[in-house]
């Protein structure tokens, strides 16, 4: 099919409404039969006598909407860049690309990063629209520069008080509303005194600040013990970096901690890479809890956690891209997860005690992979001096599933 067999147009649309298009895309908006689009969107391209649809609920209502209308002449109307943190992509994976042509416009970031005089390869680009705010956490590092698409009036609030928080407060805040429009308004603050009441549609710039006892949290594996909530049973710091590096985290990918605690091992997963998805299977309601505190707390807050004992508990579960056995390592245990893992996946068990290095022995015997004996040792007070105390020595199995 070529392009010019496509039915469906994807338009991004500014704030200049139809004036802000090219020629030929606003030949395309005024040609067509149909045009979907939020009520904004609709405003904004008013005295065209197509039929309106507003956009359905839930969002997969949208999808088999959009699909009822082939062979008409269908237009989406969407803000800015349709390929950018928006609709677009969706549309994109259950409609053939081919029956699609996009119609970009200038992205909020681009606008943004204008105004604020900001080089886009420089900063990080987020989104907060229908997402939970605190993922904006997980950016937070000295100097960084931000530019966030918003979810509402009251987000760059929370924002300000995330990052006072965190030792952030001097952070500079903007918050840009309407841009390119006749009614664009910029609102400048600082975030321990933010107090602007701002419009629900915004894009906020922070530019971070960090004060000289600000919590240092970065996305490199291996955060501070004392960052997380626990009971105690917890992979410790200097053993989950060394996990994680064998995990290797990438974008999109997805993690089964099997007995997850505190929920470390995930959330130093979901933090190192962009879209990284983890499920915690953990049996106890508490420590369930305490880690879906540390995840809101650190920037995670997708982290799904089920109830339950592996094997039994993985069987409903997506395949995962790695894996991680903390603590329950058996031979059912590794044999469901092998299972389950996809080709190219990585798998690390951890053992601390006799039996379950026995159990590990075994299976390294039969598996091959890697094994690593991990002692660490930190320096503490004793009495008037100082010395190293050791923690319990930790052996590690890794193999790559090929």
């Amino acid at each position: 099919m070529t392009p010019t067999a496509a039915w469906l147009h994807i338009v991004g649309i500014g704030e200049e409404g139809l004036d802000g298009l090219t020629p030929a895309t606003r030949a395309v908006v005024e040609a067509a039969e149909v045009i979907v689009g939020g009520e904004r969107h609709h405003d904004l391209a008013r005295g065209i006598g197509a039929e309106r649809v507003a956009w359905p609920g839930p969002f997969d209502a949208m999808i088999g909407t959009i699909q009822g209308l082939k062979g008409r002449r269908v237009v989406v109307l969407v803000t800015g860049d349709p390929l950018w943190f928006s609709v677009g992509a969706r549309i994109g994976r259950a409609i053939p690309p081919a029956e699609i042509t996009y119609h970009p416009q200038l992205s909020a970031f681009q606008l943004a990063a204008v105004r604020m005089g900001w080089s886009l390869a420089d900063v990080e680009t987020l989104t907060v629209h229908g997402r939970p705010v605190e993922t904006m956490i997980a950016f937070i590092q000295p100097d960084a520069q931000l530019l966030i698409l918003t979810t509402g009036a009251e987000t760059p609030a929370r924002i300000a008080a995330f990052l006072t928080e965190r030792g952030f407060g001097q952070s500079r805040m903007t918050v840009l509303a309407n841009m390119g429009g006749r009614e664009e308004a910029r609102f400048d603050g600082v975030a321990e005194r933010w107090d602007h009441q701002v419009p629900a549609f915004n894009t906020l710039a922070v530019d971070c600040v960090a004060a000289p006892d600000a919590a240092l949290i970065p996305r490199v594996p291996g955060l501070e013990d004392s960052l997380f909530q626990s009971d105690g049973t917890m992979t410790k710091r200097e053993v989950r970096a060394a996990t994680l590096a064998k995990l290797m985290p990438m974008r999109g990918a997805l993690l089964w901690d099997i007995g997850s605690g505190s929920g470390s091992v995930s959330i130093e997963w979901m933090r190192a890479a962009r879209y990284a998805r983890a499920i915690g299977i953990e049996p106890r309601a508490d420590r369930r809890a305490t880690a879906a505190a540390n995840a809101l707390a650190l920037g995670t807050p997708r982290l799904e956690l089920v109830e339950g004992e592996a094997p039994e508990a993985l069987d409903a579960l997506p395949a995962p891209d790695a894996i991680f056995i903390g603590g329950g390592l058996s031979e059912p245990v590794f044999e469901a997860a092998w299972a389950a893992l996809r080709p190219l996946g990585r798998l690390v068990a951890n053992a601390v005690t006799l039996e379950s290095e026995a159990a590990l022995m075994q299976l390294y015997a039969r598996y091959g992979g890697s094994l690593a004996h991990i002692a660490v040792a930190r320096a503490e007070p004793v009495g008037r001096l100082t010395g190293w105390r050791p923690a319990m020595p930790v052996m590690q199995w890794s193999l790559i599933k090929r």
